[in-house]
């Protein structure tokens, strides 16, 4: 079994369900159930704490008593039965159990393939990470680009049904052969088992954590409102989904230079680059608010999101042992990718409703400490270089 073909098929069949339900599951619920801006981002907001709650705790735990391969079978399964539930949903209290219910079963698949990936990377049976997810960023930006077709052809009532369709088939996917060490249960030494907390103790562990999480929290009101800022500056709707998109095919240029022209760059240079695209990404969008500003503003995700990723993923394989990476990514994703974008969905949602543009320039409450943070911890790995025996 060929471990780069088996990763990059599940990063890019799991990433074109992504990359519908990311940019486009708030306006679906807006514009087909009827719902207010203000209600869809409680419903968001709600769900991202119930997937934080999911990737901190449940993901950890299965991780330590099942199979990758078994894991993600019931995450997926999990999910496809959760999305059912969404057609009969037309209140905001139907809407809102659903999201919930769905958001503790889909996003373990996440972190469930990054540490299916470190293994692999650490285990030397995939050479390259950023390689393998790229795909998952093809996978993403194809998606995007089909369903814009769809959508200014049938309307957005097709977003659900493309959803339904990408879930059905990662699920098919999932039950096919897979390497043979991601089918056995994770062999844990009981005389070694450390908790959460002990990832802590790991050096500069806490202050990684805490970069990232405020690089991807500035994500939150693109993710949640970047749809309808799009028709709120009358981008054509048959283009909404190619301007969308043009994030991820900066992000697939990015993993597919990145293991060699980021080899050597620090975890701390990547960080800190990483902010400072970051926060010209936002003051563009708030400054300019046009569809061609906005396009160009696109290529920046591959700083604000791709190397931010990129760098939590190296300091990961470098410094992490491997029965902790999936507690390592249980926290990440519940942190960085959703308790921390729950906050500043409903910050954004906020800002959006007093004038759509403040939503963006108020991520720069994140970019701008992440930013002071990723050169404090630049200057200490530059003072531990300096200190080892040359």
């Amino acid at each position: 079994m060929n471990a780069h073909r088996w990763m990059s098929t599940r990063f890019f069949s799991f990433f074109m369900t992504w990359g519908i339900f990311l940019p486009f599951w708030s306006g679906w619920m807006i514009y087909t159930k009827g719902i207010t801006v203000s209600q869809a981002s409680l419903i968001m907001s709600f769900g991202l704490i119930a997937r934080g709650l999911s990737t901190l705790f449940a993901f950890p735990y299965l991780s330590a008593r099942l199979s990758s391969k078994v894991l993600l079978n019931v995450a997926g399964i999990g999910a496809l039965s959760a999305i059912l539930c969404y057609i009969p949903a037309n209140s905001f209290t139907g809407l809102l159990t659903v999201t919930i219910l769905f958001h503790l079963f889909y996003p373990i698949l996440m972190p469930a393939l990054d540490s299916t990936a470190s293994v692999l990377v650490q285990s030397k049976q995939l050479r390259h990470y950023g390689r393998s997810r790229q795909w998952g960023s093809i996978g993403f930006v194809s998606i995007g680009m089909i369903l814009t077709v769809f959508t200014g052809r049938f309307g957005d009532e097709v977003i659900y049904w493309a959803l339904l369709l990408g879930l059905i088939v990662f699920v098919g996917l999932s039950f096919m052969r897979a390497p043979d060490s991601l089918t056995e249960k994770r062999q844990v030494d009981q005389t070694k088992k450390a908790g959460m907390l002990h990832l802590f103790r790991i050096k500069h562990f806490g202050l990684v954590l805490l970069i990232v999480i405020l690089l991807q929290a500035a994500h939150a009101a693109y993710y949640n409102y970047g749809y309808i800022f799009l028709q709120h500056i009358h981008a054509p709707v048959y283009l909404i989904g190619l301007i969308i998109n043009i994030s991820v095919i900066a992000e697939i240029i990015f993993f597919s230079i990145a293991d060699k022209s980021f080899n050597k760059f620090s975890v701390g240079a990547l960080l800190t680059l990483s902010a400072i695209g970051s926060s010209v990404r936002w003051i563009l969008v708030f400054a300019f608010p046009n569809v061609i500003m906005f396009s160009l503003a696109q290529t920046l995700h591959a700083f604000s999101f791709a190397m931010g990723h990129y760098a939590f993923m190296k300091y990961l394989i470098k410094h992490i042992p491997q029965d902790q990476i999936p507690k390592a990514q249980g926290i990440y994703s519940a942190l960085a990718l959703s308790w921390s974008t729950a906050v500043f969905t409903m910050f954004g949602g906020y800002l959006y409703e007093i004038e759509p543009r403040y939503a963006f320039i108020g991520m720069l409450v994140c970019t701008l400490p992440a930013m002071l943070i990723a050169l404090v911890y630049q200057k200490l790995e530059r003072r531990k270089k300096a200190l080892l025996p040359s």
